[in-house]
Parts: structure tokens; C-alpha cells; sequence
């Protein structure tokens, strides 16, 4: 039950049609050999910005946040986000692609694309990339340690890269780099959460 009310709603009928169009480009996908559809992680990256203070903007960038990466063709889709939604979601969601999806083309190497997005992050000055990015690396991280609770290491397999101190350098260098730069309660429960994942590791 809602506790208060607002005169005006706080998500309008633009978050509306970016969850249809996240649900159009992801509609087929699921979590890395899981039954889960991909839908349940960009829902809840949304609901984290906006339980972290993000604006409807980046919401809506936290819905489509994967969108130019795991589609077919990320420089269509980015001009279709650009033309739908406006300059600025589309620069909150390329600020969160560690790629662009080209057409008949693979992605660059997992190493290579996550070096780069981390050079990309420290130079970057758009407080809302700063935040959907965390939020995005917050629920993955939070699936992994529930994972690694219930299945054990064999949740690595899943995943392109499936070294475990690969996949730890790459978090908790964004975690030091999210708590240098957005100090506060979400950069800490990602600390925390990472902490927690390294300790089942060292088990």
C-alpha cells in the first residue's frame, strides 16, 4: 500500500514505452544459463536508481541500459533511444555500454571491453551514468553471491570469463572507482556485496 501520494506522477508514460521497448529488444533473452528472463535484471536496475535517487531520465537509462550492447545492430538502436526519448537517455545508456553492437560482428575480447569501459568510467563527469552503472554492477553482484550460495563455483561457468579473480578485478575496481567518485549507501553495499563474493572464492 502506498504511504503518501504525489499531485503529478513521478514516472510518466515515457517510462512506460521505454519498458515496452526494453521488452521488444530483450524479449528472447534470458540470464547467462538461467530460465530467468533478462527483463528481471534491467527491471531491477531501474527500481535501484530510482530507490537511489535517480530521476525518471535515468530510470529509463537503467531500463535500456544493455540495449546498444545485446542487440544486433546498438547503432540503430541508440538512434532509435536518441529519437524516442531524447539526447538524454541516449547518453546515460551509451555511458553504460561497455560496446556497441555491430551488425555481423562480434565483440571485442571480455578483457578488452572491460578494460576500456573502466578507462571510459574514470574520465566520465555525468553523475546519472555514475549511478545507473553502479546499480546495474549492484544486481549483478548480487546474483552472483546468491548463486554462489545455493550452486557454488560452478556459477563461473556461465559467464564469457569464467576465472573467478578475472571477474573480481573487474567489480571491485569498479567498486573503488564508484566509492571514489559517489561516495554514500550504494557504493557500500556493492563493497560489501563484492566482500562477500571474494570470501566464498577464498573458501
Amino acid at each position: 500500500m502506498a504511504e503518501s501520494r504525489t499531485t503529478e506522477p513521478v514516472l510518466t508514460e515515457k517510462f512506460q514505452r521505454a519498458f515496452a521497448l526494453a521488452s521488444e529488444i530483450h524479449a528472447t533473452q534470458l540470464r547467462k544459463k538461467t530460465s530467468i528472463p533478462y527483463m528481471a535484471h534491467l527491471m531491477s536496475v531501474a527500481a535501484l536508481v530510482l530507490e537511489y535517487g535517480g530521476s525518471e531520465h535515468a530510470a529509463i537509462a537503467g531500463l535500456l541500459h544493455d540495449a546498444v550492447e545485446d542487440s544486433e545492430n546498438g547503432s540503430k538502436v541508440e538512434a532509435r533511444i536518441r529519437g524516442e526519448f531524447g539526447d538524454r537517455v541516449a547518453d546515460i545508456v551509451l555511458g553504460c555500454s561497455d560496446t556497441v553492437a555491430v551488425l555481423g560482428q562480434p565483440k571485442p575480447s571480455w578483457r578488452e571491453r572491460k578494460a576500456a569501459y573502466l578507462q571510459h568510467l574514470h574520465a566520465e563527469s555525468d553523475p546519472d551514468v555514475l549511478l545507473v552503472s553502479a546499480c546495474d554492477k549492484l544486481h549483478n553482484t548480487r546474483s552472483i553471491l546468491g548463486d554462489l550460495r545455493v550452486i557454488g563455483p560452478v556459477v563461473w561457468d556461465r559467464f564469457t570469463e569464467h576465472d573467478p579473480s578475472a571477474q573480481l578485478w573487474n567489480y571491485e575496481s569498479l567498486s573503488d572507482l564508484y566509492e571514489r567518485r559517489m561516495p554514500g549507501a550504494l557504493s557500500d553495499e556493492l563493497k560489501h556485496t563484492i566482500s562477500q563474493i571474494r570470501a566464498l572464492v577464498a573458501l
